[in-house]
């Protein structure tokens, strides 16, 4: 029983949450068809029920017909005491001369009042075949009460309601999901930034000193490239410090974001991979945060070369696409995505690498969609040649505006 208990504690539920949610869907079913048959059962017993309780005063109506004895047992105990199932006796000629149970217009007349018995006699016909009393020449027409009616009904509304309940729980708790992923996003971000603030500083005091001492022309080179380093880590912690924080977005030259960006990781990836930029102008605007947009395009570009193995081309093309978008396509030649996989790709712990931590394409989608109000997707991918990820980005103020007035941005 231990065992059992510590391998469904063990269990995935984040990695396997496809599964669960079918499992969830079949136990749905499972449960909602035992509802409905069960109901099925209580219906056909109360039906076959209130046929025996139409069988008995019909033989008791006949009985009353043709005797002249004292009544008065049968008519209080039987003929009385039907307060549930419309029933209309008609003559030979088919005409009303007896009903109990049938529900009237309010202040209706007797012409109204016909016309409903006449509607209840139709419905009747196609419910059940009528009772005929042999003796009085009378026919006994019947359907079910309206308790019988309504219970066929109940399971269905009771999924309903469960359903209904279901959808606004899972909403709810969905959200709060949400909100607490935000919160932790935000609450680790800004602490690794703090952490990382007395380290840099530290390190931008000793390369300052490194300038001034003898060193510095035989190791100006090494010392330079360690100042980039330096940059680039006050860049990161910055781009820590703005996840959570309203950032600030304004137009910037894509192209030249894009050329910054690979020109600082050209040399700090596998020489044997060829990057190359090419645009439809070089005047192209869109609007950014630049450090998180920076941090996007690393991570893709990174990806990228871990897909090719530090071997194959990235090419990156920027596109204007529509007065309200600009694009931005990264491809590699790399082992490619299967297409079961384009979105899962951007969950949270999804990784193709043995020791990945699954965030960058998270972080990735989390700042182009959270707080650009872009799009970022797979566009294409196939298995030993590569794949294309495709970033839409907002090209005015103007819609930026909307996105935060429409409550989709997270500012």
């Amino acid at each position: 029983m231990k065992n059992r208990f510590q391998d469904l504690t063990s269990i995935d539920f984040y990695k396997n949450k496809k599964q669960v949610k079918w499992l969830v869907f079949f136990v749905s079913v499972l449960i909602g068809s035992g509802s409905i048959w069960y109901t099925s059962l209580l219906v056909e017993e109360l039906r076959e029920r209130e046929n025996r309780q139409i069988q008995l005063l019909s033989s008791a109506l006949e009985y009353a017909a043709t005797t002249s004895e004292n009544l008065t047992f049968i008519n209080q105990e039987i003929i009385q005491q039907n307060y549930s199932i419309p029933i209309i006796m008609v003559d030979s000629q088919g005409d009303p001369i007896e009903f109990r149970n049938i529900s009237f217009k309010k202040n209706a007349d007797g012409r109204d009042s016909i016309k409903t018995l006449e509607r209840e006699l139709l419905v009747m016909q196609t419910v059940y075949e009528p009772i005929y009393l042999q003796e009085a020449d009378i026919r006994v027409f019947y359907r079910n009460s309206e308790l019988l009616t309504s219970l066929k009904f109940y399971p269905y509304v009771q999924l309903a309601v469960i359903l209904v309940f279901g959808i606004l729980a899972f909403a709810l708790f969905n959200q709060s999901k949400i909100s607490e992923q935000n919160r932790v996003w935000a609450g680790l971000t800004k602490e690794t930034a703090h952490q990382l603030g007395t380290p840099i500083a530290s390190l931008m005091a000793w390369i300052d000193y490194l300038r001034n001492s003898p060193v510095w022309e035989e190791n100006r080179e090494i010392i330079q490239e360690m100042d980039k380093d330096v940059v680039k880590l006050r860049m990161v912690t910055e781009r820590f410090s703005s996840i959570g924080s309203k950032p600030v977005i304004q137009p910037e030259n894509l192209y030249q974001v894009i050329e910054e960006t690979i020109t600082y990781l050209r040399p700090r990836i596998s020489t044997k991979v060829d990057m190359n930029i090419h645009a439809d102008s070089k005047d192209l605007e869109a609007m950014m945060n630049k450090p998180l947009f920076e941090w996007v395009i690393e991570n893709i570009c990174k990806n990228g070369v871990d897909a090719m193995r530090g071997k194959g081309t990235l090419t990156i093309n920027v596109l204007q696409d529509s007065d309200k978008y600009v694009i931005v396509d990264i491809s590699d030649t790399g082992k490619g995505i299967e297409k079961k996989n384009f979105r899962k790709v951007f969950n949270p712990g999804f990784s193709t690498r043995q020791r990945g931590w699954g965030l960058g394409l998270t972080l990735a989608k989390r700042i182009v969609e959270g707080y650009h109000g872009g799009k970022i997707f797979v566009k294409s991918s196939e298995i030993g040649k590569g794949t294309t990820f495709r970033i839409m980005l907002l090209g005015n103020m103007e819609d930026v505006s909307q996105f935060v007035t429409e409550g989709i941005l997270e500012y």
